[in-house]
């Protein structure tokens, strides 16, 4: 993360040291700090989702919260050496030393199997990382980081399981190395690189094996039976790739892209090792300490074992009935600090109960990818329907039946679908009632309001309150020449509802339906088509006069430009 060429950023050779001066020191510090801290704070926000999504190797519901404690760890330990550079409390550190402390925190704060295998991928990378302290890091040493700790990770696992966030790690990885090989990424640094450059470098590079990761996670329940009984994708998988996510958002200063996940179901098989109640997690410090022989006797008292570290600390993870035990194979060679024990089978109940609190689904058909990722975000199973949004009744009953819940919310977002909707309604043995959103922006106003633990009575007056006073407005290219002369076939036109309220000019036509749209409007929402005129950084600039706050989001709506709600 830093400004590493070896005098680029005015360090000074040491052997194969480079020290930073104070200053320097404390801006790499701080920018790495600032990364990590994006990728905990999106975390954060999907932990409960992740959390949902844990059934492998138990359906304990913790592998968010695992991997955010763990996560958690490495940014109060880069903000402690923050404080101590800026103080002066350290003279000179350089990144071998900043590598190597992260790794620490994170071993030490380490929770749970995802939260150990997630510190061994960061004990990796900074393995890389501190083995090449003269180097700028780009894509290269990138892709050797993530190589090296997808083979830590792999190394940890005493039976490694694909299709897991173990395999997603190593597909990333062997992904980057071969685009660097190939030149499929044209990303080099001169050795004088500015932050910004290293920044944009680094987070193309990350993107790119962000994507790759989504495709394996998509492929986790074909290798692993466990994750296709119950429905889902690895939760661990999920987390690594809403924390890279984070990180490239915050070296571009931006709003986190959706990680995708299928929604979770009620119920879910449990696996064995849920028989073992306490997941136990301590650390060890002491010296002359071999992981491996810790191994067997640990196995014999439970299993999901995990011994992790080096010589002089481990951290050991073990599903057992008998957490003491465990911690007493140590006493004889160092001292166990750090101990949290978990009753598994009181966190399943509280899962089971949690999931099964969800009374209501909600399903809405949908154009775009952009409107598929938002709706998913908002609880909400999108059906696609294609440029026409012309589902069949049948594929509205199919989706329907495919939430594991008696009550349903159908959002049609066009008129178009209002029958076949309500087709579907009456053929299906579930409750089922069809709300009149009848626009793409409408369904997302009325996705915000739903809540799957409210009853369906609860979430029709809700959706019904948040669709009362919405504006709505569309902007694309007309079929037609308008027979007022205000626009030709091609030219744009803009829509308040179904009233033409601008034409002509793209700029223009957006503009005046803005602020017909926005008119007495708190917020408007603009959703960027698939192949709009100007992009959408132009969007905000052209708007950014209206009164009505704007935001921008990505829809990808096939037939229209612009899609716009006022609220």
């Amino acid at each position: 993360m830093e400004r590493l060429a070896r005098q680029g950023a005015g360090g000074r050779e040491e052997g194969t040291r480079t020290a930073w001066p104070p200053g320097v020191q404390v801006d790499n510090i701080r920018r790495f700090r600032t990364a990590v801290g994006g990728a905990l704070a999106y975390l954060e926000a999907r932990r409960q989702e992740i959390n949902d999504l844990n059934v492998f190797p138990v359906a304990d519901g913790d592998t968010g919260d695992n991997m955010a404690l763990t996560l958690r760890a490495v940014v109060e330990e880069l903000e402690r050496l923050e404080r101590q550079a800026v103080e002066g409390a350290v003279t000179e550190l350089d990144r071998r030393q900043l590598v190597e402390s992260v790794a620490r925190a994170a071993l030490l704060g380490a929770r749970g199997n995802s939260g150990v295998i997630l510190s061994q991928l960061i004990r990796g990378a900074a393995e890389e990382l501190s083995s090449r302290p003269g180097e700028l890091i780009d894509p290269a040493l990138l892709g050797a980081a993530m190589l090296n700790a997808a083979n830590r990770a792999y190394e940890s696992v005493r039976e490694p399981a694909e299709g897991t966030i173990l395999t997603v790690a190593r597909e990333m990885a062997h992904q980057l190395v071969a685009d660097v090989a190939h030149h499929a990424l044209d990303l080099k640094l001169p050795p004088d690189a500015s932050v910004a450059d290293q920044d944009a470098v680094i987070a193309a590079a990350l993107e790119r094996a962000l994507g790759v990761g989504e495709e394996a996670v998509k492929r986790g329940p074909q290798l692993l039976s466990v994750l296709r009984e119950a429905g889902v994708v690895d939760a661990g998988a999920v987390g690594l790739l809403v924390i890279l996510a984070g990180v490239i958002a915050a070296l571009r200063g931006e709003e986190p892209d959706p990680v995708k996940a299928p929604p979770v179901k009620a119920s879910m098989p449990h696996h064995s090792s849920s028989t073992y109640r306490y997941c136990t997690n301590f650390v060890v410090s002491g010296s002359g300490l071999e992981p491996e022989r810790f191994i067997p006797p640990l196995e014999e008292l439970g299993d999901s074992v995990l011994v992790v570290g080096d010589a002089t600390t481990l951290r050991v993870h073990v599903h057992t009935d008998h957490p003491e035990q465990a911690t007493a194979l140590f006493a004889d060679h160092g001292k166990v600090f750090n101990v949290d024990i978990a009753d598994m089978h009181r966190q399943i109940e509280a899962r089971t109960v949690r999931l099964a609190g969800r009374l209501c689904g909600a399903v809405a058909v949908v154009d775009g990818e952009g409107f598929v990722e938002l709706y998913r975000e908002l609880g909400v199973e999108p059906l696609v329907g294609g440029p026409t949004l012309n589902p069949s009744t049948y594929d509205l009953l199919a989706a329907i039946h495919q939430l594991e819940v008696g009550q349903v919310v159908v959002l049609p977002c066009s008129p178009n679908v209002l029958l076949a909707a309500e087709q579907a309604a009456a053929l299906s043995e579930k409750e089922v009632v069809v709300l009149p959103a009848l626009s793409q922006q409408a369904g997302v106003a009325a996705a915000v309001a739903f809540n799957g633990e409210l009853p369906l009575e609860a979430n029709r007056e809700a959706i019904l309150a948040a669709l009362e006073g919405l504006s709505e407005g569309s902007v694309g290219a007309a079929a037609a020449d308008d027979p007022s002369g205000r626009f030709r076939a091609g030219e744009a036109v803009g829509l308040l509802g179904e009233e033409v309220v601008a034409g002509g000019s793209p700029h223009q036509a957006l503009l005046e339906t803005a602020r017909a749209v926005g008119a007495g409007k708190e917020l408007l929402t603009v959703y960027v088509g698939a192949d709009p005129p100007f992009p959408a950084a132009e969007v905000a600039q052209l708007l950014e006069r209206l009164e009505a706050e704007v935001e921008v989001r990505t829809g990808g709506q096939s037939r229209w430009w612009w899609l716009l709600a006022g609220e």
